[in-house]
């Protein structure tokens, strides 16, 4: 198990890249299945999560080529997919919750697709109904061994169809219009989510010759086609991370700099951040924050406390709300932070009450953060990632905080934060890694 050693205390200075989007990545690798010809992706970030799911795409028999820096091409014209019923496979299919994304695609080329069931973080439960339950409206049939965990779709033919998704699911949306795009006939996905990173897959299937209609609404239509091309796909850069930096820099009163951030695309992200106090200028596409001594907790209209809830988009994401709960610990004031989605995604705070944060864990969904306006930093402890984000969130804390802190299973912050300890030493930091 890899660890930290942090030395906090420290204000940092410079330019950061975000790197490509994680949650993007996985959705349109995926895709490469659905045609024998080449298609090349670029901005792919070097990460656990994507290097596992660019494997699995090489065992099942994809042509994976590094054609330049963080770009490659894939080819599935010779797919193995009796490799499905492997024990290799499902070993590795279960230790990425990115690999459901496989199943649609290869329902919709090869006739089936399988999965076990996949990992991930461990924030409370994460459903896969909303999938099966659309390749089932498609025509599949569903089944699932809970002995040895292990889900089944197959279907002679796919037929398009009215569905009406029981949530608003990002890979659950990602998953069916992939399984969708040669189905027969149209099919209506209502209540779809409406991402960017789900539109970014939408317009790389249209390039490829699928007829999407309704990208970036709740409703998309998707009209079956025969077969799809190969094309050429650049990944949007990582909102979360680009957030995650908007937070290190308030949390540690660093200037800084994030570069090429797609601005357009981050909705209410910079605004929420805003509200909390941070000053941030958008200049072209970049991002300057300036350092601040003090920021200061807006509230609402009539004086109440301010509330910050994660919401479906073009509503504040939950994968940032453990970066805005860690930013609020040293701001003036207090914030409710309501974590809808997810029931166990807020127990790291225990860890930041440890480093000297006056937090009130009213339950597994919301915390009230009471800001101690630099005043009192925190203090260095040492501690466990429990997962991606919150173990970013860790980080940040140790960063901004007196002595030394030693954060451990940062396997968790390596699958979805690309050399994040190089980075962040080229600006002043001082992150050991052992």
């Amino acid at each position: 198990m890899a660890t930290f050693e942090v030395i906090g205390g420290k204000s940092l200075k410079g330019e950061l890249v975000p790197q490509g989007a994680k949650n993007e990545a996985l959705q349109v690798l995926c895709a490469v299945l659905l045609t024998s010809e080449k298609v090349t992706i670029s901005n792919i970030p070097d990460i656990v999560d994507v290097n596992k799911l660019i494997d699995l795409l090489k065992d099942l028999g994809v042509k994976v080529e590094k054609t330049g820096h963080e770009q490659y091409t894939f080819q599935a014209d010779n797919v193995n997919v009796d490799f499905l019923n492997t024990p290799e496979f499902k070993k590795k299919g279960a230790s990425l919750r990115g690999s459901i994304m496989i199943v649609g695609p290869l329902l919709s080329r090869f006739g089936k697709g399988y999965i076990p069931k996949p990992g991930g973080d461990k924030i409370g439960r994460r459903r896969l109904d909303t999938h099966f339950i659309g390749f089932q409206n498609l025509g599949a049939k569903f089944s699932y061994d809970p002995g040895d965990e292990f889900y089944r779709v197959e279907a002679g033919n796919l037929n398009g169809c009215y569905m009406l998704l029981d949530e608003a699911s990002v890979t659950g949306t990602a998953n069916i219009i992939m399984a969708a795009v040669m189905a027969k006939g149209i099919t209506t996905i209502y209540n779809a989510a409406c991402e960017p990173y789900v539109q970014q897959l939408c317009k790389m299937l249209n390039r490829m010759g699928a007829k999407i209609t309704g990208i970036g609404s709740n409703m998309v239509s998707v009209e079956g086609v025969t077969s799809l091309y190969g094309t050429d796909h650049r990944l949007l850069p990582d909102m979360i991370e680009i957030g995650s930096f908007i937070g290190l820099a308030a949390m540690t009163k660093s200037e800084i700099t994030i570069k090429n951030v797609a601005y357009d695309e981050l909705g209410v992200i910079p605004t929420i951040f805003q509200r909390l106090g941070i000053k941030l200028e958008r200049r072209g596409d970049d991002i300057y924050i300036p350092a601040q001594d003090s920021y200061e907790i807006d509230t609402f209209i009539d004086g109440s406390i301010l509330t910050i809830a994660d919401a479906i988009w073009p509503g504040f994401t939950p994968d940032l709300l453990s970066i805005v709960l860690v930013v609020a610990t040293q701001a003036k004031g207090s914030v409710l932070i309501h974590q809808k989605m997810f029931e166990s995604r807020l127990f790291f705070v225990d860890k930041l009450i440890d480093m000297g944060a006056q937090i009130i864990l009213c339950d597994p969904h919301r915390a009230t953060v009471i800001g101690l306006n630099h005043d009192h930093k925190l203090k260095g402890i040492s501690m466990t990632s429990p997962d991606i984000r919150a173990g970013v969130s860790l980080l940040i804390a140790a960063l901004s905080a007196e002595g030394k802190s030693t954060i451990h299973n940062i396997e968790q912050i390596d699958r979805g934060y690309q050399h994040i300890d190089e980075r962040l030493n080229a600006l002043g930091a001082e992150i050991i890694r052992k």
